[in-house]
């Protein structure tokens, strides 16, 4: 009897098979169905022939999950954690193991989609309100969003809500020059984009000339606290919208801003239980006057009702966002920051007001003694009032007592040519001041004494700020912030939270162009280790190198994958990338003296980000129509071309197209616009469907997104975190985005920053290193085979009940399709909202609805879901069009049937009255199996035009608790 192989035995430790859902059985069983013997042979019948590729992808040979952990370690060994007093809005903090177990950790958490679905994702909804409500209370002002994506570009986005709301005429926006570098560089990346003149300087020229809007630092980055009030009074005299950049901990001392008079406030939710991560992924949030409801950037979580009229909550104003808006926009933004801001929310909640200020307390109070011990010894303390942070003059020694606290392991911030910067945190403690004295001083730190000086502090708190700068209001008194001080209950709301919400550990969750696959533990557990978590920054790339090896690594993968020549890691969302992408195109313009190339051209069916995108770019959007088959319509394009030739910059395109298809004419469109002067953008939300198949820089893209948090496996987090790296040519990679505190090498020094951080969201990027470091090239183009093999087997069985919209050659699809319901609800009345509600009480989340047309469904199965499960999303489809056909033929009335009162919930079922034509199992247990496994929505359908007249956006009143 032959015995296997050892290399057969080996593969046994492979994670292709474990990441790829069907097995080679189901795939047989699959293909057979379809027609066609093998993968290959269904390859040949989708992609077309000018843009496959012959050649293996040029990737290391996969890694065991065992062997990817131990190289990771290894990497990670090379990171050296110093003392962190760097500051710059980047601080240490202890992230209540409670919530790192339970939220950062935890698959019911991290794989959830965007709650566009609000039935079932009541749980992370609550958060997110509460993380509005924090915001809120802390910054003293009316309206809060629900996070953006760093308090970089979380200013670039005041700035532009700035020039929406104000009434003065001037182009003139000024930015404090006391603010954070990277701030600065980011906001003054966008200004130029939008056309606006900046203005850095001391606060003292606000006054000198008129401008739209002001930027101010509220404690500033060398840790000044000022007195604002009156000159933000005198700014707003002369229409001018006011923004101070501040910090959540040093609110729970100093008055707000909304006290201040401030008409935005931003910042990062950072320092509230997230780790540094190399720079993210950190929560910034961004809160207005009530007046800029309409106009503010982001998301906000409103409070509205449900069918029974119990209050319910969901993302208000959806009308306000790109997909819908599109180049009108008030932002570009599709990707958020839930993940962190719901533990930024957690840990408020965690600690509660007096927690919080007993930590801002005791920074400050350390800060305190440590300058009171420098200033007894004469040193030349430039800092006069401060809450956390302090600038000192060591003159020509600076270079020395630089030094000398790196030999401690200590991290301090350069400034000027004789000055250091010293941040204070929550993990700062008594020896560190006692080691700082000795660095500064050495001999002379002798006969200091931590104890003495408190004692002269315990008699009048925060003396080192002025009175009237003190806060004296009250903050996070509503009762979700007080409950929850024991582990023991904080546990319980966390898993009564989960428990409300879809994710992937309950079922697939069939997104078109969302791409909801497996996020493998493997892939997950380096984000939480040290040597990944507690690295500033904006530390010495000395002390981190084994960040510096992956990212080289990542990036190499990355231009193996997609054939492009540079890569820039930096942007820390999809349309993120899109913008720095759309702003290398510009740039590269300009350098040939082309700036007058303004003119966008982007296709019907595209993502609503890229021409929110464009706009910010400041490009004119042309929009090109698409034929009947859903195609780009190359008449049409080529006509628009040509009308637009000398001004043309580029057009955006999706490959395989937003509807679904592998377009024949991919190559000619590109080179129809290379011909007259143009750069083609490929949006990469469909890059899932080219891995190993086909590269964008094949097709003929010049510059291409890629959506690590989709292809790349970074779970989506609730709504985020995501990361955009872009990849372009070679002509294109001196402008890609440079850093003005991390000065990265291959793009021109002069080009601005889109992020905060010169690497984006790094502490992520080992998932997407880990996933394609364990599938390698071979599991990788079996991937993308099986994803579209998993889509046109769903297409086949559904296209029996439904519509399909739009096939490609040979009726296939890529890896998604449309399934048309407007013949649909025209025959029955049901809608596709009918549908997609009706699908929670079978135990699924919706496909993606209304999206790129109205009236549809668009599928997207992945490459991780098993047949069976294909299976049971199929069965629940083909179960529903039944039903449908039930109200169509009269038996269920359109008023009172399964669909329309969908979801069920229950208290549904145990109502006293059952006044409905359908029996109680019919409407909760469905399908077979059920009982023994079923997800309950926590509320019913929910009444979304009452939560947008009657907008509600922070915790419900006191009374509703008492009640």
């Amino acid at each position: 009897m032959s015995q296997p192989s050892l290399t057969q035995l080996e593969k046994h430790d492979g994670f292709v098979a474990r990441h790829i859902g069907p097995s080679d059985q189901e795939i047989s069983a699959m293909l057979q169905s379809l027609g066609v013997s093998t993968l290959e042979e269904l390859t040949t019948q989708i992609v077309p022939e000018s843009i496959r590729l012959r050649e293996d992808l040029a990737l290391k040979p996969a890694m065991s999950e065992h062997e990817t952990l131990q190289y990771l370690k290894k990497l990670a060994g090379k990171n050296k954690i110093y003392k962190s007093f760097i500051g710059t809005g980047y601080y240490d903090t202890i992230t209540p193991p409670v919530i790192l177990r339970n939220v950062l950790e935890n698959p019911g958490w991290y794989t959830a989609y965007t709650p566009y679905q609000p039935e079932i994702a009541q749980g992370r909804l609550e958060t997110l309100l509460n993380y509005q409500q924090m915001v809120v209370d802390l910054t003293g002002l009316a309206i809060a969003n629900a996070s953006l994506l760093d308090e970089a570009t979380a200013a670039a986005e005041a700035m532009a809500l700035a020039r929406r709301g104000s009434k003065s005429k001037s182009n003139l926006f000024f930015i404090d020059e006391d603010t954070h570098p990277q701030t600065i560089d980011v906001t003054r990346t966008r200004a130029d984009a939008y056309g606006f003149e900046t203005v850095v300087g001391p606060v003292t020229d606000a006054l000198k000339h008129d401008y739209f809007g002001v930027l101010l630092s509220y404690p500033s980055s060398s840790g000044q606290v000022n007195d604002l009030s009156g000159l933000i009074a005198a700014l707003q005299e002369r229409k001018t919208l006011v923004t101070l950049a501040t910090d959540l901990l040093a609110l729970c001392v100093l008055k707000s801003p909304g006290e201040l008079g401030a008409d935005i406030a931003i910042g990062s939710a950072q320092r509230f239980g997230v780790p540094f991560g190399f720079g993210g992924p950190h929560a910034a949030f961004l809160a207005a006057k009530d007046e800029f409801k309409r106009s503010m950037p982001g998301r906000i979580i409103g409070v509205s009702v449900d069918k029974r009229g119990n209050k319910a909550l969901r993302m208000a104003m959806q009308t306000r966002e790109q997909h819908i808006r599109r180049e009108k926009a008030n932002s570009n933004i599709c990707t958020a920051q839930v993940l962190l801001s719901n533990m930024a929310a957690l840990y408020a909640m965690y600690h509660g007001p007096q927690g919080l200020k007993d930590i801002a307390t005791r920074v400050h109070r350390l800060m305190a003694i440590f300058v009171a011990g420098m200033r007894a010894k004469g040193a030349q303390v430039d800092t006069k009032a401060f809450f956390d942070t302090v600038t000192i003059d060591v003159g020509a020694v600076r270079e020395q007592v630089y030094m000398r606290a790196l030999s401690n392991k200590m991290n301090l911030r350069l400034i000027g040519d004789s000055k250091l910067c010293i941040a204070f945190d929550e993990k700062t403690t008594r020896d560190d001041v006692k080691v700082l004295w000795e660095v500064f001083l050495q001999d002379e730190a002798e006969g200091l004494s931590i104890e003495q000086l408190d004692a002269l502090y315990a008699a009048e708190d925060l003396q080192d700020v002025p009175d009237q700068l003190q806060r004296t209001s009250e903050y996070l008194s509503h009762p979700v912030f007080n409950k929850y001080h024991s582990e023991t209950d904080m546990l319980r709301y966390l898993k009564m939270l989960e428990n409300k919400d879809f994710s992937l550990t309950h079922g697939m969750i069939p997104l078109g162009s969302c791409t909801m696959k497996l996020n493998a533990t493997t892939e997950m557990m380096p984000v939480t280790w040290p040597e990944f978590g507690n690295i500033h920054p904006f530390a010495p790339l000395v002390q981190a190198q084994g960040y510096l090896d992956m990212i080289h690594e990542l990036e190499h993968q990355l231009k193996a994958i997609t054939g492009f020549d540079a890569i820039s890691i930096q942007p820390n969302s999809g349309a993120q990338g899109e913008y720095a992408g759309l702003l290398t195109i510009r740039k590269y313009h300009e350098s040939r003296g082309e700036g007058h190339r303004t003119i966008c051209l982007i296709p019907q069916s595209a993502h609503g980000t890229n021409p929110a995108s464009a706009q910010m770019a400041n490009y004119r959007v042309v929009v090109t129509a698409c034929d009947k088959e859903g195609n780009i319509d190359f008449a049409d394009l080529e006509a628009k071309v040509k009308e637009h030739a000398d001004n043309l910059a580029c057009l955006m395109m999706t490959y395989p197209s937003t509807h679904g298809v592998y377009e024949e004419g991919a190559k000619k469109i590109c080179d129809l616009i290379h011909a007259h002067g143009g750069q083609v953008y490929m949006d990469g939300a469909n890059l899932n469907a080219q891995v190993g198949l086909t590269m964008p820089a094949r097709i003929g893209a010049d510059v291409s997104h890629m959506n690590l948090h989709k292809t790349f496996c970074i779970p989506h987090g609730g709504g985020g975190p995501g990361m955009g790296p872009i990849g372009v040519r070679a002509h294109l990679a001196p402008f890609l985005p440079n850093h003005a505190v991390v000065h990265l090498e291959g793009p021109n020094p002069g080009n601005g920053a889109v992020s905060a951080a010169p690497w984006g969201s790094a502490s992520i990027l080992p998932i997407s290193w880990s996933y394609i470091a364990m599938m390698g090239g071979e599991g990788l183009r079996r991937a993308t085979q099986v994803a579209i093999l998993n889509a046109n087997y769903m297409m086949k069985r559904l296209s029996e009940h439904y519509p399909v919209l739009y096939t490609g050659r040979n009726d296939r699809v890529a890896h998604e399709c449309i399934i048309d319901i407007r013949p649909i609800k025209e025959a029955s009345g049901i809608s596709e909202e009918d549908i997609a509600k009706r699908l929670m009480d079978y135990g699924f989340h919706a496909p993606t609805m209304s999206f790129p047309v109205a009236g549809t469904l668009m599928i997207e199965p992945t490459e991780s879901e098993s047949k069976e499960e294909l299976d049971r999303f199929c069965d629940a489809m083909i179960a529903i069009k039944k039903e449908i056909d039930n109200v169509q033929s009269g038996k269920w009335p359109l008023d009172n049937n399964p669909l329309v009162n969908a979801p069920h919930t229950l208290a549904d079922i145990t109502e006293m009255d059952w006044n409905r034509p359908y029996s109680r199992e019919e409407a909760v247990f469905p399908m077979p199996g059920q009982k023994a496994n079923k997800f309950w929505p926590a509320v019913n359908r929910i009444d979304n035009v009452y939560g947008d007249r009657n907008l509600f956006c922070v915790c419900p009143p006191m009374e509703d608790y008492a009640a």
